[in-house]
């Protein structure tokens, strides 16, 4: 008798592990996996992807999410220049103050500045977004497992659902969101925006260009850090040469 409900225990208890397992499969689809230019040792930012990216966020992203962390100046480290990045920064307005009469007011932005919110304050943003709050996009690829291909593959997984499968009014199906429906509708479509280089504006670009762009936005000292890493790695090596010279000399002479 206790045998037999330790087996039946047992077993529900796999069923379920199984069954939780099979739900997390469902929801939590892995994304598509490519190479990027910045992984690996020597690894770099595709600095023409993440300008390119950079424009597909101001021109499609940046009226419900925010990049609160990325100040202006920093894009000369994608290869504009100052001139350029004065120009960028211009085209927003800042809320400064208070003056001289106590009052906030509105500036065009400075290359200090940092990118201005899409919206005051958080239930406004939900206001506009049908109860969902934008999430700021500044880190969303250190947030997110596998933070990069999980971007690039969410803005090309829109599709229609499986057949019976029906989601909350207002939401969409996404192959790669947890639980596959999502209250951002597809924010890409083909030749969406006009490359300033001339490239071609598919889905599939624009999504790898965004994931470069805030790939670099979520760990913008990533080169340099690899730098240091080569330079400290030279170093031991030196070092580890020296000391073995040492060493030699010093027992030779003992002998």
């Amino acid at each position: 008798m206790l045998r037999t409900a330790l087996v039946g225990t047992l077993l529900f208890g796999g069923l379920s592990l199984a069954f939780a397992a099979s739900v997390a499969a469902q929801e939590e689809a892995v994304p598509i996996q490519r190479d990027w230019s910045f992984e690996g040792f020597f690894g770099t930012y595709d600095r023409s992807a993440a300008q390119r990216g950079l424009q597909v966020y101001r021109e499609v992203c940046q009226s419900c999410h925010g990049l609160k962390y990325v100040a202006f100046r920093n894009l000369e480290a994608l290869g504009f220049t100052e001139d350029e990045v004065s120009a960028i920064a211009a085209e927003y307005q800042i809320t400064d103050g208070p003056d001289d009469t106590g009052e906030m007011y509105e500036r065009p932005g400075r290359p200090s500045d940092y990118f201005p919110p899409p919206f005051p304050n958080d239930a406004a943003a939900r206001m506009a977004n049908g109860g969902a709050l934008p999430p700021d996009l500044s880190l969303m690829t250190k947030a997110r497992a596998d933070g990069t291909n999980y971007v690039y593959s969410l803005l090309q997984g829109y599709e229609e659902p499986p057949a019976g499968e029906e989601g909350l009014e207002g939401l969409h199906y996404n192959a790669y969101f947890p639980n596959h429906w999502i209250a951002m509708p597809p924010p890409l479509f083909d030749e969406g925006v006009a490359y300033a280089d001339g490239s071609t504006a598919s889905i599939e670009q624009m999504a790898s260009d965004v994931a470069m762009f805030l790939s670099w936005t979520a760990e913008p000292t990533l080169e340099e850090r690899k730098q240091t890493g080569l330079k400290v790695l030279l170093f031991l090596i030196i070092l580890t040469g020296l000391l073995y010279a040492s060493k030699r000399k010093i027992w030779a002479a003992a002998h």
